[in-house]
C-alpha cells in the first residue's frame, strides 16, 4: 500500500513518536527519511499492507502513524519498525528509540533534547518554565497528537519534572 498523507489519517490512527537526541538535517535527515519511507512503503501486518504515514519536524521529531480503522499494526510489524530505527541509529550517530529524554522549544524556538534530570535543573535555574513548549512523545493516537503534541509544559506530564 502506498504511503498516505499524514494529515489525511483519522484521529483514531495509532501513532508512535521518536525523537532524535541530536538535530538531523541535510544528508542525515535524508538518509533517515529514505530508510523510514522504504520501510513504510512495504509495511504489512499479517500479510496485509498498512495505510501509514510519517511526519518529520524540527530536525528531531519523527511521528509514524497507521490508520487503525483499516488495519492494525501487529506486534511483529511494530517490532520491524523499531528494528529499522535502531539499525540506523549508529550510522547517524543519533539515538531515536528509547525514553528518558524530553524535547522542548528554547527561547529562540529551536527544539532541544535533554534528559529528565537536565530538564529539572533547567527549570530550577529558570531557563525552563511551565509555559515552555514541550513535545509529548508518549501520545498514541492521531487525535491526541493533533490536540497536544506541542503544548505548554504545565498542560503535560512534564509539569511534574519542573518542581513547581
Amino acid at each position: 500500500m502506498p504511503i498516505v498523507s499524514f494529515d489525511s489519517l483519522p484521529d483514531a490512527s495509532r501513532v508512535w513518536v521518536f525523537g532524535s537526541d541530536r538535530a538531523l538535517s541535510g544528508a542525515d535527515a535524508d538518509r533517515l527519511l529514505a530508510e523510514v519511507d522504504r520501510f513504510l512503503g512495504q509495511w504489512k501486518a499479517h500479510g496485509v499492507p498498512l495505510a501509514c504515514a510519517r511526519d518529520w519536524r524540527d530536525e528531531h521529531l519523527l511521528t509514524i502513524a497507521v490508520d487503525s480503522t483499516q488495519e492494525n499494526a501487529s506486534g511483529c510489524s511494530i517490532d520491524g519498525l523499531f528494528r529499522v530505527l535502531q539499525g540506523i541509529e549508529r550510522p547517524l550517530g543519533a539515538r531515536l528509540v528509547g525514553g528518558g529524554r524530553v524535547f522542548y522549544r528554547d527561547a529562540d524556538g529551536r527544539v532541544q533534547c535533554v534528559s529528565r534530570d537536565e530538564l529539572t535543573a533547567l527549570a530550577a535555574s529558570g531557563v525552563i518554565s511551565d509555559e515552555t513548549v514541550v513535545f509529548d512523545t508518549g501520545l498514541t493516537t492521531m487525535g491526541s497528537w493533533r490536540a497536544r503534541f506541542e503544548a505548554p509544559a504545565r498542560t503535560t506530564w512534564v509539569k511534574q519534572l519542573l518542581g513547581a
